[in-house]
């Protein structure tokens, strides 16, 4: 996941985009206290959710709201609720607020900068573009960062045409395709690299992001060569796709002797070496 600061009226709203689902998270607290100007906007929301489970007559309100590990004021990563931005304007038609028409508009700003990415996607690259810059990535990698992007659309907007449902189901079949070329989750991978909310693509190195890519596209053409519809047909797809790189990367290793999977990533720079394979010098 990518989180980005945002600014509403001059307050921070934290955001998080979750490429694997293709989601926008919001953080409900920071929205409430927009609306409020409350001290206590924790509370608030923990009335207001008490209240609008009651009126639903379940646990939660609504069904999209998640609890995603986001920065706090003292700096350390803690549990927030968020919430999509359909669930969040539902919930801001609960508060009464002089702000709320406001957010309303801000909220729909956001969803037509996403529109705008989707009908073309090269607005999306460049601000990517400038964003990996100002993080000091090469021009080598961001090429690779970005055409591994473009590799990644055609794969969903395959699965879009062939009864695969946004969310879940394409997270479903990332993490299939990841698992089979890595030989681990995408949890794990993240786990391996020190990363928490942090995008995962966004920390790979440059051979990380051309076998990702490569098990992206073989599944792909796998899927397209057999008409996959559905998630039977395109997870065994997956699965094949991800093998062709995971064959792949084991020649690669078995030739350099180093792993492609490793710790490295652009949180402290310079990142570690990849570790040396077991009898290897």
């Amino acid at each position: 996941m990518k989180i980005l600061p945002t600014q509403f009226d001059g307050q921070a709203i934290r955001r998080v985009y979750d490429e694997a689902t293709e989601t926008w998270w919001f953080s409900v607290i920071d929205v409430v206290q927009v609306l409020t100007d409350s001290s206590s906007a924790r509370r608030y929301w923990s009335d207001l959710k008490r209240k609008l489970a009651q009126e639903a007559g379940s646990e939660q309100p609504y069904e999209k709201i998640v609890q995603l590990k986001l920065p706090a004021p003292d700096g350390k990563q803690r549990l927030t609720d968020c919430a999509s931005a359909a669930t969040l304007l539902r919930i801001v038609q609960s508060v009464p607020s002089p702000k709320a028409e406001p957010i309303k508009l801000w909220l729909a700003k956001v969803g037509y900068e996403r529109m705008q990415e989707m009908a073309d996607p090269a607005l999306s690259l460049d601000r990517a573009r400038e964003t990996w810059q100002k993080h000091g990535r090469s021009d080598k990698w961001i090429q690779q960062r970005m055409t591994g992007q473009e590799t990644r659309n055609k794969l969903t907007d395959f699965w879009r045409e062939h009864e695969i449902k946004e969310g879940q189901e394409f997270a479903i079949l990332t993490n299939i395709i990841h698992q089979e070329w890595t030989g681990i989750s995408v949890k794990d991978h993240k786990k391996i690299k020190g990363l928490q909310t942090h995008n995962l693509r966004d920390h790979m190195s440059e051979a990380e992001l051309i076998f990702t890519a490569l098990a992206e596209l073989s599944t792909r053409q796998i899927a397209e060569n057999t008409e996959a519809t559905g998630m039977p047909e395109n997870q065994t797809a997956a699965k094949a796709g991800g093998g062709i790189a995971k064959r792949a990367r084991l020649q690669l290793e078995a030739q350099t002797g180093r792993r492609v999977v490793s710790g490295d990533n652009y949180l402290a720079l310079p990142a570690k070496k990849a570790p040396k394979l077991p009898g290897k010098t």
